[in-house]
C-alpha cells in the first residue's frame, strides 16, 4: 500500500552562519600554523556549504558528552515543534488525528525524549503509539518512512506523524582528525516532519497541491565498507568517521544494486525522472550522479539544500522533499536516497499525485 506524504515542514535554529564565519568558529582555528590555516581554509571552501544553521554552543572550550546532552534535548524538542506543526498545518489535519509518532535522531539521547514532550506540547492523544529510530546516521529518515508504511499497511485509518531532529553542531569536536575537519565543515542542524497516511486513507482526496506517495523502499550495505563510516559516543561528544573512500566506494558499487532493485519494480535507471539524494557533501552527491549516469541539474534541488543549509544528517532529506513537492520539474518517478554507517544505502521510490 503507497504511503502519502500529506503534510511537510521544516525547521532550523534562528543561528544562521555562513561559511566564513564557520570557519572562524572551527576548534582548530586557534592554535593553526599558516599551512595548517590553508587546509581549513581549502576543507571548508570546497564543502558546498555556503550557510547553515546552528544552536548556540557551551563555552566550555571543549565540553564533555553530558554538557552537549544537556543542550540537546531543549534545543531538539524547539525545532521539532516548528517542524511538526508546519507539516500538520501544511496537511490541514490537527494534532489530534494522529495515531503514531515516529521520532528520528541520530545525534542526541534523553529519556523521556523529545517525543514524549511532543505528545504533551502540540498536543497528541496520550495513546499515540510512538517510535523512535535512534543513532541510524544520515538514513533515519528513510528507516522512518518504511516503518510509517508499515503503520498504515496494518491498519489503513493510521495517521503518522514523523518527525526527525538533529544537532550535529553539538558535536564539533577539536584536534586534527581529517575526519572530523570534514565533518565541521559539512555538518548542521535542523528538524523535519512529515505527515503521512494510506494512500486511500483519510485527508488525500482531492488537493490543490501536489503529493508524494512512497510505493515502494530497500536497502542494501555495500560489501567492504564497514570501517568507512561511523559515528561514535566519546568522552567529549560523538565523533565521526568519514573515510575519504566513501564516495569511490558508491561510484563503484551503488549502480549494480540500483539496477537490480528498479528492476524487480518493472522500472530501469533511465525511466527515473526526479532524484532527491542526501546532499552528504559534494563528493557523495559527484559519486552518485556518476554512478547512476544522471545529468547534469538532475541533483540541483539536493544542492542547492547542502548549500542554504548545510548536512544536518537525517533530517535533511526532508528538507530536499519538501522543496521537490514546489519544484515545477517535478515528475515521476523519483528515487530518494541515503547513506550512513554500514556503508549502508537506503533507497525510496516515490510517485508524484499532481494537484487537483
Amino acid at each position: 500500500m503507497p504511503l502519502s506524504l500529506i503534510g511537510l515542514g521544516t525547521a532550523v535554529p534562528q543561528r544562521r552562519i555562513s561559511q566564513q564565519e564557520a570557519l572562524a568558529l572551527a576548534p582548530q582555528i586557534g592554535n593553526a600554523s599558516p599551512r595548517q590555516q590553508r587546509l581549513l581554509e581549502r576543507i571548508y571552501q570546497r564543502s558546498g556549504v555556503m550557510h547553515r544553521h546552528c544552536i548556540p554552543l557551551p563555552d566550555s572550550g571543549n565540553p564533555s558528552t553530558a554538557e552537549r546532552m544537556r543542550r540537546y534535548q531543549p534545543a531538539a524538542l524547539e525545532l521539532a515543534l516548528e517542524a511538526s506543526r508546519l507539516a500538520l498545518k501544511d496537511a490541514g489535519i490537527e494534532a489530534s488525528a494522529i495515531t503514531h509518532l515516529i521520532t528520528v535522531s541520530c545525534t542526541g539521547f534523553g529519556a523521556p525524549g523529545f517525543d514524549l514532550a511532543l505528545i504533551a506540547n502540540l498536543p497528541l492523544a496520550m495513546d499515540v503509539a510512538r517510535t523512535h529510530v535512534g543513532f541510524m546516521g544520515c538514513h533515519g529518515a528513510f528507516n522512518g518512512l518504511r516503518v510509517a508504511r508499515a503503520f498504515v499497511e496494518a491498519d489503513p485509518s493510521a495517521c503518522v506523524l514523523l518527525c526527525a531532529v538533529e544537532l550535529c553542531s553539538l558535536h564539533l569536536q577539536e584536534g586534527w582528525n581529517p575526519d572530523h575537519i570534514v565533518a565541521n565543515a559539512l555538518f548542521a542542524d535542523g528538524a523535519g516532519a512529515v505527515v503521512a497516511v494510506a494512500a486511500d486513507g483519510p485527508g488525500v482526496g482531492s488537493t490543490n497541491k501536489t503529493g508524494l506517495q512512497l510505493v515502494a523502499s530497500s536497502s542494501t550495505v555495500l560489501p567492504g565498507t564497514e570501517d568507512l563510516m561511523g559515528w561514535i559516543i566519546e568522552d567529549h561528544g560523538f565523533s565521526m568517521v568519514l573515510s575519504s573512500k566513501v564516495p569511490s566506494r558508491i561510484a563503484a558499487q551503488l549502480r549494480p544494486w540500483l539496477v537490480q532493485w528498479l528492476a524487480g519494480l518493472g522500472l530501469t535507471l533511465p525511466e527515473i525522472e526526479t532524484w532527491a539524494v542526501h546532499p552528504g557533501g559534494p563528493r557523495i552527491l559527484g559519486a552518485v550522479q556518476e554512478s547512476a549516469g544522471l545529468q547534469p541539474g538532475q541533483i540541483d534541488l539536493s544542492t542547492a539544500v547542502l548549500r542554504q543549509f548545510g548536512n544536518m544528517s537525517s533530517a535533511t532529506i526532508l528538507f530536499v522533499l519538501e522543496r521537490l513537492r514546489t519544484s515545477p520539474d517535478l515528475n515521476g518517478p523519483c528515487l530518494a536516497l541515503g547513506f550512513g554507517p554500514g556503508l549502508a544505502v537506503e533507497a525510496a521510490l516515490l510517485m508524484v499525485q499532481k494537484a487537483t
